[in-house]
């Protein structure tokens, strides 16, 4: 609850302020509370993943945007109702949508009757793994961490651009300065 509590004051931060340094620092924050509430649920492999995307390479890339454009958020000249309404609308039908899932951890939850059971029967004679987590990121959901990998790819080489590009446009303002 501690956790959580903290992602909501973090959230609320993060609408509030008006300048994009502050936005991004905190987005880095928040995405390091979602990878600690991930290990708090035995999620250590989409913790890690979160931790170096979200908190990592994102608020990198995300500054090195800001290098780029202007730090301060212009302000809006008037309320977009449309906008709020349709924020609310998403987050009832969000909020709503979670009150149909099984309760935490429920032994009769649909994974538990039908995904869970192949894996353990079927991991080792078809993957020759011993550990089924491995083996279900490795071999059953091999495309699904190759593109992950490769977005964590392409933020990178999007950071060096990016940095690449503030590099030489500082040297050429020292040549003309």
């Amino acid at each position: 609850m501690i956790l959580l509590t903290l992602m909501a004051i973090v959230v609320i931060a993060i609408v509030t302020q008006r300048s994009l340094f502050g936005v991004v620092i905190l987005s880095g924050a928040y995405s390091f509370l979602m990878a600690s509430v991930l290990i708090v649920y035995d999620a250590v492999d989409v913790a890690m993943t979160e931790a170096s995307v979200g908190a990592g390479v994102s608020t990198v890339v995300l500054l090195g945007t800001l290098a780029l454009v202007k730090t301060r958020e212009a302000r809006a000249d008037a309320r977009q109702p449309l906008a709020l309404f349709v924020a609310l609308v998403v987050g009832a039908a969000l909020v709503w949508g979670t009150l149909q899932l099984p309760s935490f951890g429920t032994a009769d939850a649909v994974i538990h009757r039908h995904v869970a059971p192949y894996y353990l029967q079927n991991v080792v004679p078809q993957t020759n793994v011993p550990n089924v987590v491995t083996a279900v990121l490795a071999d059953y959901r091999g495309y699904d961490t190759l593109g992950e990998t490769t977005v964590i790819f392409t933020a990178g080489i999007g950071v060096m651009l990016l940095l690449r590009g503030a590099w030489r446009r500082a040297q050429r303002n020292r040549k003309d300065a």
